[in-house]
């Protein structure tokens, strides 16, 4: 069988003006990845990442510590979804029953707490489709975005490859809920436990593809540093 390691980006720039941006524990947690798949002696066949930056620069970071790592493509349908529309898209609904949320969503960093409960409420209501905005992109249709990806990759791949997605977490969830049929809702009480550049390994022969492994960043652990884990 082959095997297809997810792979979630490094710790981006949270409640900084651009979140697209490693920070210095996600530069730290990418090389730490890259040493540990050196270490282990994985070999992979190819590497994917999606066209963000957090997940491309995640990626060069851990190959540049493979002796023999494949060339990086990239396919956008592992993209994260985009959190800043749905926040800014849904959120004027919500201001009537939470009339601090501008307040906490404009100072997240400094309100972690209340910007997880908010951002959770507002991916409810994206997830259950009950609003009428067509230019925001639905759940459905980022759903189907992660399965044309998943199905292109395969499509291209051979049995017994090993093959390194770098992602986000949206679309980790995304892949949990395809391939597992757990719901939506629970697949996302997941999502808030994928730690930045985990690896979660799928196993596949043909279009058939199994979840073997989910969140391992033993990489980290073994480092005994707790600020290196992190799951935002």
């Amino acid at each position: 069988m082959g095997s297809i390691y997810l792979i979630r980006h490094g710790q981006a720039s949270f409640g900084a003006d651009d979140y697209d941006v490693l920070s210095p524990i996600g530069i730290r947690q990418a090389e730490v990845l890259g040493a540990y798949l050196a270490e282990t002696g994985l070999q992979l066949d190819h590497a994917i990442s999606g066209d963000l930056l957090r997940q491309k620069h995640t990626a060069s970071i851990a190959l540049q510590q493979l002796p023999e790592a494949p060339a990086l493509a990239i396919d956008a349908a592992f993209n994260e979804f985009d959190a800043e529309a749905v926040i800014r898209t849904l959120l004027p609904a919500l201001l009537p029953h939470e009339p601090d949320a501008l307040h906490i969503m404009r100072n997240a960093a400094h309100n972690r707490a209340e910007f997880q409960r908010l951002f959770a409420r507002l991916l409810d209501t994206w997830i259950g489709g009950d609003y009428n905005e067509p230019a925001l992109q639905s759940w459905q249709a980022f759903l189907e975005q992660v399965r044309g990806g998943l199905e292109r990759l395969l499509a291209a791949a051979h049995d017994g490859q090993r093959i390194a997605v770098f992602t986000s977490g949206g679309t980790i969830t995304a892949l949990l809920h395809l391939l597992t049929d757990i719901p939506v809702s629970s697949a996302f009480q997941l999502n808030w436990q994928i730690v930045n550049t985990s690896l979660s390994c799928l196993k596949f022969r043909g279009e058939q593809v199994t979840l073997a492994s989910f969140n391992s960043h033993a990489h980290l652990q073994l480092l005994k540093t707790p600020s290196l884990i992190t799951y935002r």
